[in-house]
């Protein structure tokens, strides 16, 4: 599924902590791993001499310097390479240039209240690319080299465009015997509008949780096509959170112990369009645990 794992560092601790998880990744999928430092071109404008411009390459070089020592403990060989421009643009070009089946990057750019992602390296790559990439919290990080994934989580709100998600999940419970949950959630809400939740008909909330046991039926079935011996949970669950599907996403992460969540860019909200507004969005700035984020193309 994984041929090749594209793993963009900047020094950070958190870039750190998603370059092991992704160098572990590439080695449990014998993959082939490269990892990226993009000398940003707005520092580099800001150099007046030489001298400090070739300050910005050497930190970068250190940078990668440092992963190769990671990828060397966690016994994953690996490629390194030194890029300039915007590093969303970059990156993005690069993963395709190389044909990277993933990305895997740290999330990046919360405010103290954690109410939104900034503009970010992060945010900008989402809205660009077509390749799979796995954002990994600092709430994630951990010392060691392996990590668990006997519990992912899939959701989906019965769009065709949700379901790309599906082999993404299939491949990785496969190598990982995982256990996948197929949620639907049901958002209150959002179907009878801020004031008039309370009001809503019992039976109107029920045919929506119906609409809701089709479509993670569906993707059961999905699953079980493109991996026999995966074991499958299905889940539909309200919520009447003013934070909607992503509220009730995160309760349920929390409430099973769920160790990846895997979700398509593009369901009913437009993750290129309106970043900040989808339920994507929200969950990645809010969980923490990794989130695989399939694009439509996927």
């Amino acid at each position: 599924m994984y041929d090749h794992v594209l793993i963009p560092v900047d020094g950070s601790d958190e870039a750190t902590a998603a370059a092991r998880r992704g160098l572990a990744l590439a080695k449990d999928f014998n993959a082939t791993a490269e990892v990226v430092h993009v000398v940003d071109q707005r520092a580099r404008r800001l150099t007046r001499t030489d001298r400090e411009s070739g300050r910005l390459r050497e930190h970068g070089e250190s940078v990668l310097a440092d992963i190769e020592s990671l990828a060397d403990d966690i016994g994953q060989p690996v490629t390194t390479k030194l890029l300039e421009g915007k590093p969303s643009v970059q990156i993005d070009k690069y993963a395709r240039e190389t044909d990277a089946g993933l990305i895997v990057l740290g999330r990046q750019g919360l405010t103290g209240l954690g109410k939104r992602l900034l503009g970010g390296v992060t945010e900008q790559l989402l809205h660009r690319t077509a390749v799979p990439v796995l954002v990994v919290s600092d709430g994630t990080q951990a010392e060691g080299n392996e990590f668990d994934y006997s519990r992912v989580l899939v959701t989906t709100d019965g769009s065709e465009t949700a379901n790309t998600a599906t082999r993404h999940v299939a491949a990785v419970a496969d190598q990982y015997n995982a256990l996948v949950h197929v949620l639907n959630v049901v958002d209150i809400q959002a179907a009878g509008g801020a004031f008039n939740a309370g009001g809503l008909n019992e039976a109107f909330i029920e045919r929506l949780e119906a609409d809701g046991r089709d479509a993670v039926a569906a993707t059961a079935d999905e699953l079980e096509t493109a991996a026999s011996d995966v074991a499958v949970e299905t889940a539909v669950e309200r919520t009447d959170s003013l934070d909607g599907v992503a509220a009730g996403i995160r309760k349920y992460v929390s409430d099973r112990d769920i160790d990846l969540v895997v979700m398509a860019s593009h369901g009913r909200s437009n993750l290129k369009r309106q970043l900040l507004g989808s339920v994507t969005s929200q969950l990645l700035r809010t969980v923490d645990v990794p989130v695989l984020v399939t694009p439509r193309s996927t």
